[in-house]
């Protein structure tokens, strides 16, 4: 009788000491774990969001925008400039140079051509972190919705633009609609049937836009 008592005893003994033990496990493995180093971690809202892309051999710059002038192994000669009013930059060892009207792809080449002068075989890039000028939009006007400026984006053509400003009125003559582009100074007007593009899925007639661009939406003669 006393064996038996004591090996009951013994036998509960374990069992209060295995829950005491697995207790502390389970509390550990379901708490959070702390990084080593939390001033490493970045919480999701410190992640500063992307950069606007744009083309440098489509993009044309514009008033306001800000460039960041990149020369290659000369990091005194880099540096992030705005565009005047005037539509110049200044850069080190560059006071003025008109920025407005080119590409980013034009004008590294041309900053290229003065660096030359001081600096053996230059190479420069050229990339647009703000872009806010005229030249970084598009116009839409006449006999849509919502008529106005558009932030230009790569690869944008013509029906992202009507949807962006609700889709064409009721007396809307679309297919006499017209992109006006300036070419080298030289206005051209592209003809785009918008009553067949948006009617009829003519994609033929979605033509890609270019900074600057202006759609115009005539209306209808009765």
């Amino acid at each position: 009788m006393t064996f038996t008592v004591s090996f009951a005893r013994v036998c509960r003994f374990r069992m209060l000491l295995s829950a005491a033990l697995l207790v502390p496990a389970l509390v550990f493995a379901q708490a959070p774990q702390t990084p080593a180093n939390p001033s490493s971690v970045v919480p999701p809202a410190a992640v500063a969001p992307a950069d606007q892309k744009v083309d440098p051999n489509q993009y044309v710059i514009g008033p306001g925008d800000t460039l960041q002038i990149f020369v290659w192994r000369n990091p005194e000669l880099t540096a992030t400039v705005p565009v005047r009013p005037d539509g110049k930059i200044s850069t080190p060892l560059n006071e003025d140079m008109v920025a407005v009207g080119k590409t980013p792809s034009r004008l590294a080449r041309d900053i290229e051509k003065v660096l030359s002068e001081y600096v053996r075989s230059p190479t420069v890039n050229v990339i647009v972190n703000t872009p806010v000028g005229v030249y970084s939009q598009i116009q839409v006007i006449g006999q849509v919705t919502k008529p106005g400026p558009l932030p230009y984006r790569a690869g944008m053509k013509v029906l992202d633009a009507v949807l962006a400003v609700g889709g064409l009125t009721q007396f809307a003559a679309g297919n006499r609609a017209k992109v006006v582009r300036t070419v080298d100074g030289h206005p051209q007007q592209l003809r785009v049937k918008l009553d067949a593009l948006v009617n009829k899925g003519d994609m033929g007639q979605n033509l890609e836009l270019r900074p600057g661009d202006v759609l115009v939406v005539p209306e209808s003669v009765f």
